[in-house]
This record gives C-alpha cells, sequence and structure tokens, in this order.
C-alpha cells in the first residue's frame, strides 16, 4: 500500500489538514479522542511522515553521518555500537561510510553526507588525511562536526579521544618494569596523531627508564589494521636484532601477526620475546598465547562522541553557542600470556 498524505486521514475522518498534523505531534489543544482516532487511521492507512518536507518545515532531518577508516577492525565495530545506541535513544538515524584509509573517498564521502542534509557529522581519519581543508569547510557552514580516535588538533571542533601518548607509554612502562631492557616498537603510518602520540610515549618510556632510544628497533607498519605488517616486521626484526626482548606494537592485529609469525618460527613467547597489543581486540583472548593489550573502550568512544555531537546539533539550530570539547575516555592495561 502507498503511504498516505496528511490530507488523505483528514478527509477520511471529515477533520481539518491542521487538526490531523497537531495530533500526530502531540499537541494539548486536540482533544485525546481526536488524537487516538487519527493515530488509528494514520497506521490503518501506513502514513509516513515525509522525509523532505520534514526537512523544509524544521530544517532537520533527524540523521548524522559516520565515516570510519575500516569495518573490519574490533575497534571500530564497538565504537559504531555505542553510536548506534546513543543515535536510538535520541531519535537519530545514521548513515555510515567507509573511508579505506583514503583521503580522497573521505573527502568525498563527506561531501555526500553534506548533500543528504545530514544534521551532524562523526569522523575518524584516514592515515592519508593531512588537508583538513573538507572539514573546517564544514564547520565553517554550520555543520556540526565532531572528530573520534583519529583526529587533527588544529580542527576546531570537539574530540573524543584517549590519551595515546600515556597508553603508550604505560605499556612500555609495564614491560620495562617486568625485566624487558631492549623494546622495539612497530609504529603506524606518519601522518596520523594517535600514531604519533603512541611513538612518542614509547620513546618517552625508555628515556624516563635511561634505555637509550634506538631508531632501528622501530619499524613502520603502513597499514595499521593488517596483521600481515605485523608478521612482515617480525621477520625484518628477527633479521636485523636477535636480542631484541619485548615488542610494542601499535594495533592487535599487528600484535597478532607478530604472534603468528613467532609461533611458526617457534620463538617462545614471553620466555624469549614479549609482545604487547593495543585495543583488547577479541581475538586477544583466543590467540596463543594471549595477547596483554590497552583496552581501548570503543563503546564509550562512540557513545560520547554521539552525545556530544546531537547536542551541538541542538544547540547549532537553536542558534545558542557551542563551547567544543575535548573528551579524553580512561584506557587500561589488560596483563595476559605474551608478557
Amino acid at each position: 500500500m502507498n503511504s498516505a498524505k496528511l490530507i488523505d486521514i483528514a478527509s477520511a475522518l471529515g477533520i481539518s489538514v491542521t487538526t490531523v498534523s497537531k495530533a500526530l505531534k502531540g499537541y494539548a489543544d486536540v482533544s485525546e479522542t481526536t488524537r487516538t482516532k487519527v493515530l488509528e487511521m494514520a497506521k490503518t492507512m501506513n502514513y509516513k511522515p515525509n522525509a523532505n518536507a520534514v526537512y523544509l518545515r524544521t530544517n532537520e532531518t533527524k540523521t548524522i553521518g559516520v565515516i570510519i577508516p575500516t569495518m573490519v577492525h574490533h575497534f571500530f565495530s564497538l565504537v559504531l555500537n555505542g553510536i548506534l545506541q546513543e543515535a536510538e535513544n535520541r531519535g537519530y538515524l545514521v548513515i555510515i561510510l567507509q573511508s579505506n584509509e583514503k583521503y580522497e573517498i573521505e573527502k568525498k564521502q563527506l561531501d555526500l553526507l553534506i548533500q543528504k542534509r545530514v544534521d551532524g557529522i562523526l569522523i575518524s581519519l584516514t592515515n592519508e588525511t593531512d588537508d583538513f581543508t573538507h572539514i573546517n569547510e564544514t564547520i565553517k557552514n554550520n555543520t556540526p562536526v565532531v572528530l573520534f580516535d583519529k583526529i587533527a588538533k588544529t580542527v576546531n571542533c570537539s574530540k573524543v579521544i584517549i590519551n595515546d601518548r600515556k597508553a603508550a607509554y604505560d605499556a612500555v612502562t609495564f614491560l620495562i618494569k617486568k625485566g624487558y631492557k631492549k623494546i622495539a616498537h612497530f609504529r603506524g603510518s606518519y601522518t596520523p596523531q594517535n600514531s604519533i602520540d603512541r611513538f612518542l610515549g614509547y620513546k618517552k618510556a625508555l628515556e624516563d627508564n635511561n634505555i637509550p632510544y634506538d631508531p632501528t628497533l622501530v619499524y613502520l607498519c603502513d597499514n595499521n589494521s593488517d596483521l600481515e605488517d605485523g608478521y612482515a616486521n617480525a621477520k625484518k626484526l628477527v633479521e636485523d636484532h636477535n636480542d631484541v626482548d619485548a615488542i610494542f606494537a601499535i594495533t592487535d592485529l599487528v600484535a597478532i601477526g607478530i604472534i603468528k609469525y613467532f609461533n611458526e618460527k617457534q620463538i617462545k613467547i614471553p620466555k624469549q620475546i614479549a609482545v604487547f597489543g593495543f585495543s583488547n581486540w577479541y581475538m586477544s583472548t583466543v590467540i596463543s598465547p594471549t595477547l596483554t593489550s590497552i583496552e581501548q573502550p570503543g563503546f564509550d568512544i562512540g557513545q560520547r562522541a554521539a552525545s556530544i555531537l546531537i547536542d551541538e546539533i541542538g544547540k547549532t539550530k537553536a542558534k545558542q553557542p557551542v563551547t567544543h570539547q575535548i573528551i579524553e575516555i580512561p584506557t587500561f592495561i589488560i596483563e595476559r600470556e605474551s608478557t
């Protein structure tokens, strides 16, 4: 059955279109009897509000857009769960797009969301994003934007993050207190802020414990959600430095690639070398040995980011001042067999 219009409901009940509209919106000047009749007729006639008409009347679509770098990472699935729950609780629809860690795709997707007239946008930047013009222009045109996880410090908007530098510092300090002295770092790409901060945390922990920083112990993982990076770099590490006794990895997937290689070569973990991951992916508990990791609370990050965005949408619509926030979600170490 085709969706009915307000005039169809009004004709069927012999009342005005205005009364039907007020009844559907719950206005107090419509009697309970009339409201009940309207709601029942709307259901019978398969009435659905016209989204375009609602937008023209209210200047909002009750829709938010989300751009994430990848769908396969367990962390982002948790983030999306948090976003979806908060959006549903507050009456918003969510459009989810994946940039595949490509800057040009991210720009196109941002344009697409604006064309769809979303009320606000949540973004975790790609590893390639080093020009933020597209985001700044979106904010300038009064579409609220909240960055999360992979952010740009120079963009003037709210952000929901963890303290990557502190989390990495705590991880490496943990290894040092366990007695490990020659610690390698499998780092992420050079552009993302979280990759930079985890590297700086690693380096500072060494310095504060009087362990000289050795740049040859830092290996680049261009795709830091790919276990193949971990596997390939573990092979290089064994060839280059057979005396390294621990590795701090940018993500759990990289760490799992490391463990896969060591298991194949019968290199004993943690007796010969320890492995420390980041994000506490569910695979960390089923791989052998189980992986010590930093708990990165993705659900909380997603829920808080969505909450802030929806609050800012409301303030922007009401022409109220918006005070941007930087929210830092706590992390902690989960110790398992790999250390």
